[in-house]
């Protein structure tokens, strides 16, 4: 079973759902040439794709297109439905830094047919993620810088006030679909400079406050 570790507490949980939200950042839609949702894009990745902080991706053989989106991470600590923005924070016991690894060509075929693109986005090892920071040492999630360096290469460079929703609206869309439970990893989004990954490549996250996340391509 996968965990999820708050560091400096000795803390963990077993990880559970892994719920993504898509398109929340408006120049990440516009460099996809996506449009605007009306609602928030929700999916799912399974607790198999999770890949440890040093650990090595490895790109599935029926793709040739595989994308980095560096994201904000959020563990959930504390059980909730159809949970208010009020107290969406209470709810919160860390943040990480992740990687949400799509195969950009098969959701692309995918997409094109009106069939759902989970396959494009859960395969073993397409969710490289750190140790958490406990949530009381972030003092504004909201506000938060972004960096992703491809082989020491800027790709992505953004800060989350650039979300359309927010760490606390996000979290109460969701547990209006979704009972979040303790050990619940919710995935923020990305900003602007998605490009292919391959073999050999090595991949630098940082978020400010929330730490570093370092993986290879196999």
């Amino acid at each position: 079973m996968r965990e999820a570790k708050i560091k400096g507490i000795d803390k963990s949980y077993p990880v559970g759902k892994i719920v993504c939200l898509g398109r929340n950042y408006l120049d990440h839609i516009r460099e996809l040439g996506n449009k605007v949702p009306d609602r928030a894009v929700i999916f799912c990745k399974p607790a198999s794709s999770l890949l440890p902080d040093g650990g090595q991706i490895i790109l599935p053989d029926y793709t040739n297109d595989c994308h980095h989106e560096l994201e904000l991470a959020v563990l959930i600590g504390t059980a909730g439905k159809n949970i208010s923005e009020e107290l969406a924070m209470q709810h919160v016991a860390g943040y990480g830094v992740a990687l949400d690894l799509t195969l950009r060509d098969l959701q692309s075929e995918l997409k094109e047919k009106g069939l759902p693109w989970e396959i494009a986005k859960g395969f073993d090892t397409s969710c490289p993620l750190s140790d958490f920071v406990p949530a009381d040492q972030v003092d504004n999630p909201n506000a938060i810088r972004l960096t992703l360096k491809v082989n020491g290469e800027l790709r992505q460079d953004g800060t989350t006030a650039q979300m359309m929703r927010n760490v606390e609206e996000i979290i109460a869309e969701i547990s209006q679909y979704y009972t979040l439970e303790p050990g619940d990893i919710i995935l923020t989004g990305t900003p602007a400079g998605v490009s292919r990954i391959q073999s050999g490549d090595q991949l630098y996250g940082e978020i400010e406050n929330v730490g570093t996340l370092q993986v290879t391509v196999a």
